[in-house]
């Protein structure tokens, strides 16, 4: 299974040249990615940068209260771990795998020193990092405006261009706490778009039956987002 999984997998690996590849793939570790593993909490020294293969994770700011909410979510087209990039080397968001998987890691001081390179892999993560910005503005305009509805939608859409099918292992309880809403707001939202035949969902698992229908559906915070993302990392 772990050799199925390999660096060219992940985006932004298999965009860099063979040259940086040479450099920063015999330090790769490949780990498994269990549905919950908290990767860095808020404020922690970051030691590691992870590159998902198959993994989803969701990076969440949490209050005093431990109530928390989503800001970006990372899959296979990019890394956790941006901040170390931006001279702080700790973050405010806690990251936490939201669909188990694999991913690849790196120590710091590896991609550190390739980045600081000033060569493709600095313009390469700088291009993400525009991309989480936007994710996260999009984000916050869509808790604001946008009804839960929506912004299940948009969630939903956002981890499936994540995922190779149309099946999430996501618990109605885990996308209330994603979201920051009540787990019954959820509920009535997902059962609305079941009724609309968008999906199906049964005991921690979702599939999307009908895409479109989840695309007309949603505000257009999803659209806003992926456009932004094709443009700078396609």
């Amino acid at each position: 299974m772990m050799g199925t999984h390999l660096p060219n997998q992940n985006k932004l690996l298999y965009s860099l040249s063979l040259e940086v590849q040479q450099r920063l793939f015999p330090h790769l570790e490949v780990i498994e990615m269990p549905l919950g593993k908290v990767l860095h909490e808020s404020g922690e020294l970051i030691r590691y940068v992870y590159f998902p293969t198959s993994c989803i994770v969701s990076l969440v700011h949490v209050l005093k209260d431990s109530a928390s909410t989503e800001v970006s979510v990372v899959g296979h087209d990019g890394l956790v771990g941006v901040s170390l990039f931006m001279s702080g080397g700790t973050t405010t968001l806690r990251a936490v795998v939201q669909g188990s998987g694999f991913a690849y890691r790196l120590a710091t001081e590896h991609i550190a020193q390739e980045f600081h390179r000033h060569g493709e892999l600095m313009l390469l993560v700088l291009r993400y990092i525009q991309t989480l910005l936007t994710q996260m503005s999009q984000t916050a305009v869509c808790n604001r405006h946008h009804n839960i509805e929506q912004q299940l939608c948009r969630w939903l859409l956002l981890s499936l261009d994540l995922v190779k099918d149309n099946h999430l292992a996501m618990t109605q309880a885990l996308i209330a706490n994603t979201l920051g809403v009540r787990r019954q707001s959820v509920t009535e939202a997902a059962r609305r778009l079941h009724k609309h035949g968008a999906i199906n969902y049964n005991r921690g698992h979702i599939w999307v039956t009908n895409r479109r229908k989840l695309e007309q559906l949603c505000c257009e915070c999803y659209t806003v987002a992926k456009t932004e993302i094709d443009r700078l990392m396609n």
